[in-house]
């Protein structure tokens, strides 16, 4: 407990929802550029159905992070005068631990992608494994092992 007032307490936590958010939201923008940007190309046109697929999942998975993502951020601009800074913070925190998922699942859909083409499908498996390990491990593992295995 820190002693400050409960509205104080949820000022300030929603200002460090938000500043956490400001960085996913980074990540995911230039994400979703990158991916745009590969439908117009030559080598997109050539791609294999499996691989057009992959994008595609990979895409929608973007979108839908970019929305969780700033979801917390609108509400906050549109309901910061109705006092309603415990909800905003209830669910736009459960909203943003589904974008975290939703970015770390593009991320590694991405990194499938690119191998795919350059090194085969094996290849592809093996490090969309890693790094789908490696976002669950430091993001998801990690944070529940620091608090000793708690469920908040």
């Amino acid at each position: 407990m820190t002693g400050e007032p409960r509205h104080q307490q949820l000022a300030r936590n929603l200002n460090e929802l938000l500043a956490e958010l400001r960085v996913a939201q980074a990540g995911v923008q230039i994400l979703f550029g990158f991916l745009l940007a590969v439908a117009f190309t030559e080598l997109f046109r050539a791609a294999s159905g499996f691989e057009k697929a992959l994008y595609l999942v990979t895409v929608l998975f973007t979108a839908t992070a970019t929305a969780l993502l700033t979801a917390p951020a609108a509400w906050h601009r549109l309901l910061f005068r109705e006092g309603q800074r415990t909800e905003i913070l209830r669910v736009g925190n459960r909203l943003v631990v589904a974008g975290l998922v939703c970015l770390a699942v593009a991320v590694t859909l991405t990194v499938a992608l690119i191998v795919k083409v350059i090194f085969g499908g094996v290849a592809m498996v093996v490090l969309a494994v890693v790094v789908g390990g490696v976002f669950t491990l430091l993001w998801f593992v990690v944070p529940r092992w620091l608090r000793g295995g708690r469920a908040d």
